[in-house]
């Protein structure tokens, strides 16, 4: 018998990256947003590996599991090298253009 109250759980935004297509459109509103902060990058490449193999992500770049896990969590700080090694790993390639 149900109480009356609804339980919900929490929201992953790892649950919802189905594709490299729905990566990239991503971490393009992310970038989009204008926050100039790092870890907020560092964030959403951890929900990323989160929602492929976090292991083999791991692996690809050349880090350990609890390394990367380290690295992009909230409190991480990422180098640039492991940046561009997590995104070649999820198929991902960093680019740059000309502010308008």
């Amino acid at each position: 018998m149900s109480n009356g109250i609804e339980t919900f759980a929490p929201f992953d935004t790892a649950d919802y990256l189905n594709s490299v297509e729905d990566v990239a459109a991503y971490l393009e509103a992310i970038i989009e947003e204008g926050d100039d902060d790092p870890s907020v990058i560092a964030r959403a490449l951890g929900a990323i590996a989160r929602s492929r193999n976090f292991s083999e992500i791991a692996r690809q770049a050349g880090m350990s599991r609890e390394g990367l896990y380290k690295a992009l969590s909230a409190d991480g700080n990422p180098s640039l090298a492991t940046v561009v090694k997590v995104a070649r790993a999820l198929g991902l390639r960093l680019h740059f253009e000309a502010i308008a």
